[in-house]
C-alpha cells in the first residue's frame, strides 16, 4: 500500500489518531509528549503512529496535511494541529469535547 494511503486509512479509520516521535507510553520529543499527555486526559482510546519507526510517514505526513511538524493529531478525519493548538483546546475544554464527539459518531 502506498504511504499515502497508510495515513489516509489511519487518519479515517481512528476517530482520533496521533503522529507523534515515540509512543505516548515513552515519547520521543517534548512536543510529542505534551500533547500525547493532553489527548490522554480526555480520558478515552486514541490511536497513535511512531514516526520514528516509519521513515516512510515521517517523510511524507508534512504533505499529507501541508502541516510541516510533528506530532500531527487527527479528530475525526480532520487535522486539529499540532502540541500548541492541543494544548489550547484541552485548556478551554474543547479538546474534550472534540474527542467525544468523534467517538459518538461511531457508536
Amino acid at each position: 500500500m502506498d504511504v499515502m494511503d497508510r495515513i489516509r486509512q489511519q487518519v479515517e479509520e481512528n476517530p482520533v489518531v496521533i503522529f507523534m516521535k515515540g509512543t505516548p507510553q515513552f515519547p520521543m520529543c517534548g512536543f510529542s509528549s505534551r500533547a500525547a499527555e493532553a489527548l490522554k486526559r480526555c480520558e478515552q482510546e486514541f490511536a497513535y503512529v511512531n514516526v520514528l519507526a516509519d521513515p516512510e510517514v515521517f517523510q511524507n505526513l508534512p504533505r499529507f496535511a501541508d502541516w510541516p511538524t510533528f506530532p500531527q493529531i487527527y479528530i475525526d478525519g480532520e487535522l486539529v494541529g499540532g502540541c500548541d493548538i492541543t494544548l489550547e483546546m484541552f485548556e478551554n475544554g474543547e479538546l474534550k469535547k472534540a474527542v467525544e464527539e468523534a467517538y459518538a459518531k461511531r457508536a
